[in-house]
């Protein structure tokens, strides 16, 4: 049984790797190309080189992880930044300097400072470098296996760390020397994080390393390669891999050629672009007032992202008031994201979730949020809200970020894409109002509008 037995499971592994970049680039999801480029990547060496090649890739080709785009990184990086915020919140109350926290947003009751930590400042990035870092140490320090995860682990816990120490010194900056101190300070106490987290793996990684007499000799060279695989084996795998590139360039093209027939459930502007304007009354009882995009989401969002929104206000009571969004995404699927993370960056806090229906028809997440609005006098006066929020594909309506990828997967791989619309229905709880109340008048004004908020299909089902 010689090497060149394995020649034929590498090939398919390099094929494995292609078919996965196909179904990443089918479906938008970046992460899956690059993990096929990194297996792609692996087979070539250890095709052309034999184990010892292998095995010296795979440790910088798992490095590379850590570039990988993940979406989960972005909830993971938000609840860090809260953690962060709620700590240094704790410690200032410790040392008796009064902060205000309103979302991600720190600020003195007096005015004299406000710092908002901003997504940059959540510690994700500064993370996926510390662990980068503290993989390299711990691959070059301990030996054991073992070991050299405790070295990798300890990047999180320092990396919080460090970030407290980061924005604690910014608040102190700010209460003793003003805002602008504390901006100065921002500016370059980034580095605190990398002397806290650097300092503390490489410390452990000297405590953890074996004494010298304990590692294993190093293997004989030999060869440099290891051993080389059968030519004839190889050239063959070679070519059926070669073959297999070239047909997935083609089922590329073809997905790009398809990918810009993609198809909105609701209906358009005149432009295409944008979803049809919501209406300026509904019936007699409300007037809808136009509400601006802002500069923030339109440089956030891809060029081609549409937009209508409008906050109607009762004629009969101008404290009753329902907002009413939906942002459409273009060819890219970006457009849309999960609106848990940007309510809680806006100040809100989420107090429970739960599934509901508007018009009896169209399925929809309600959120029940709460936030603190400080008077002139100083006090903190809370606010609770009703969020309720669907997404609307070319043929169906889904209550769950899960539920749009899903689709969204299918569909590209139906060579079916959409263009799927992200509607908000929201309304403030007016004082001494019951919930149930808030809910109905948010169903009220929305049930005037399900024929541009739903697809077609939805409002057939509901007339047979």
């Amino acid at each position: 049984m010689g090497p060149s037995n394995t020649t034929p499971k590498l090939a398919l592994a390099m094929m494995a790797g292609l078919a996965i970049h196909l179904l990443g680039y089918a479906v938008q999801q970046t992460r899956f190309s690059i993990m096929a480029v990194l297996i792609f990547g692996w087979g070539a060496m250890r095709l052309g080189g034999g184990k010892r090649w292998g095995d010296a890739t795979l440790f910088p080709l798992g490095l590379l992880i850590v570039a990988i785009p993940m979406g989960v990184l972005d909830s993971v990086g938000f609840h860090l930044r809260l953690g962060v915020i709620a700590t240094t919140e704790m410690i200032t109350g410790l040392v008796g300097i009064d902060l205000v926290r309103n979302g991600t947003q720190l600020f003195s009751p007096d005015g004299s400072y406000q710092y908002d930590v901003a997504a940059a400042c959540s510690g994700v990035r500064s993370l996926m470098a510390m662990l980068a870092l503290s993989a390299i140490i711990g691959y070059l320090g301990p030996r054991s296996w073992v070991r050299r995860s405790g070295v990798f682990l300890l990047a999180f816990p320092l990396t919080f760390i460090g970030n407290v120490v980061r924005i604690s010194a910014i608040v102190f900056a700010g209460e003793w020397f003003g805002q602008t101190a504390g901006e100065i300070v921002h500016d370059w106490a980034g580095f605190i994080v990398f002397v806290i987290v650097l300092g503390g793996v490489h410390w452990a990684a000297n405590q953890l390393e074996e004494p010298a007499s304990s590692k294993k000799a190093g293997e004989t060279v030999g060869n440099p390669i290891g051993y080389l695989q059968s030519p004839r084996s190889l050239r063959l795998a070679m070519l059926v891999v070669g073959l297999a590139g070239l047909g997935t360039v083609g089922l590329i093209e073809r997905v790009e050629s398809l990918g810009r027939t993609a198809l909105a459930g609701i209906p358009l502007a005149e432009d295409g672009l944008n979803p049809a304007p919501l209406p300026k009354y509904i019936g007699t009882d409300w007037i809808g007032q136009d509400s601006a995009v802002t500069a923030v989401e339109r440089e956030l969002l891809p060029p081609d992202t549409g937009y209508a929104r409008k906050l109607y206000v009762s004629l009969d009571d101008k404290h009753q008031q329902v907002f009413v969004s939906v942002v459409l995404s273009g060819q890219d699927r970006t457009s849309i994201h999960r609106p848990e993370l940007c309510l809680v960056g806006q100040g809100w806090s989420i107090e429970g979730q739960s599934q509901t229906t508007f018009d009896d028809q169209v399925p929809a997440a309600l959120l029940r949020l709460r936030r603190e609005v400080v008077t002139a006098d100083g006090a903190k006066v809370p606010v609770p809200a009703l969020f309720a929020y669907w997404f609307v594909g070319r043929d169906q309506v889904v209550a769950t970020t899960f539920e749009r990828m899903w689709h969204t997967a299918l569909n590209r791989l139906r060579l079916q894409p959409d263009r799927w619309a992200y509607v908000v229905v929201q309304a403030v709880v007016l004082p001494g109002e019951a919930e149930a109340v808030t809910l109905r008048r948010m169903e009220g004004v929305s049930k005037s509008l399900i024929g541009q908020l739903s697809p077609p299909s939805r409002k057939t089902d509901k007339k047979d």
